[in-house]
């Protein structure tokens, strides 16, 4: 009787554990490269191991965060290019570790997938291990499932998980933020990773492939252009703490945009006083807004429109705080003051954005 005669195997089930090993190959230099103190990024065990004592805490305290992609990973799949949506899932982990104050240490990823290609996957790990770099983090541990049947083709999915810690002193927000603070605001790279079902519905409605030039960046393809992968503020945040002792707190401004990610960083009963003439709108969003017919308080609490992160400052340290963020690398905006708001909204707006 022949083999394939006697029973089935897990490969004729459509999982391949060649093509997982095969992967783990591939990435293994990736994964060497985010070592840092604290963790030797090997991979291969049961479990990643990370060491507190050797970064000299004295009262640290753990924070942690996980997120995904969300649609954009389609876009990913959709134009091949799957070598910048990793550096997007450490992003919106990792950025989320910093507005509290916290250094990331350490990120695990889960990718799952309906058939396993090593080299998509080692693609994806590539974007990944680019963005712990970015980070100052350790990849050092993550999952790969292969689940026929419930990923269709060539689709797959991303989620990631970072930890960070902070001293217990040093955690943020800061209780001291009151009426009268500055809001400062970091320039984002683009759409980042949030509001991609209406970016991909708004391309859709167009009609243009990924390929074609992107009517906003002639110089890039449609699909490399929105792929743009969020910013990773965590090294200039880092050092405008360090440097000033002036941050009193972040708000990452991911979905919910403005209205809903600045008031979970402000104490009760006070709100923000926004200018949007001050918020660099990136040619993406001018795009989006048009061809979607998309109205601003839509625009502003789908997208980030151009400010990817908040910073707010003390009036007197505002100066010394955008300072540092400019040696960081970073394009600095002041856009407007914490203000009283015992009612809804708490995010009040003077003027209107430049969609035109």
């Amino acid at each position: 009787m022949a083999e394939n005669q006697r029973g089935l195997t897990y490969a004729q089930a459509g999982v391949d554990i060649d093509a997982g090993n095969r992967m783990v190959d591939l990435i293994k230099p990736m994964v060497r490269a985010t070592a840092r103190p604290g963790a030797d990024a090997e991979i291969g065990g049961f479990g990643g191991l990370f060491d507190l004592k050797p970064l000299g805490f004295k009262d640290p305290v753990l924070v942690a965060a996980n997120d995904g992609v969300g649609t954009k990973v389609k876009i990913a799949i959709e134009t091949g290019r799957h070598d910048t949506i990793g550096i997007d899932l450490v992003a919106m982990s990792v950025n989320d570790l910093v507005v509290q104050g916290a250094e990331p240490l350490f990120f695990l990823d889960y990718y799952a997938c309906g058939k396993l290609e090593p080299e998509v996957g080692a693609a994806v790990v590539a974007g990944i291990s680019d963005g712990c770099r970015q980070a100052g983090c350790a990849l050092i541990g993550g999952e790969t499932a292969e689940m026929p049947g419930l990923y269709q083709g060539e689709d797959y999915d991303l989620a990631g998980f970072a930890v960070g810690a902070a001293e217990r002193g040093a955690l943020l927000p800061r209780r001291d933020i009151a009426a009268g603070d500055t809001i400062l605001g970091l320039a984002s790279s683009g759409a980042h990773s949030n509001g991609f079902s209406l970016v991909r519905k708004v391309v859709a409605r167009t009609g243009l492939a990924w390929s074609v030039p992107a009517p906003f960046a002639p110089e890039q393809t449609l699909g490399d252009a929105i792929l743009t992968p969020t910013r990773i503020y965590v090294k200039s945040c880092l050092a405008a703490i360090r440097a000033t002792g002036a941050v009193k707190g972040f708000a990452h401004i991911t979905g919910g945009g403005f209205p809903d990610n600045i008031p979970r960083v402000l104490p009760k009963g006070l709100g923000a006083r926004i200018d949007l003439t001050r918020v660099p709108v990136l040619p993406v969003f001018k795009w989006l807004a048009e061809q979607g017919g998309i109205e601003q308080n839509e625009m502003l609490r789908t997208f980030n429109c151009g400010v990817g992160m908040i910073v707010i400052v003390a009036p007197g340290d505002a100066d010394a705080v955008a300072r540092a963020f400019t040696d960081a690398g970073e394009q600095v905006v002041t856009l407007g003051t914490v203000v009283p708001a015992a009612d809804e909204p708490r995010v009040i707006y003077d003027g209107a954005l430049d969609l035109g």
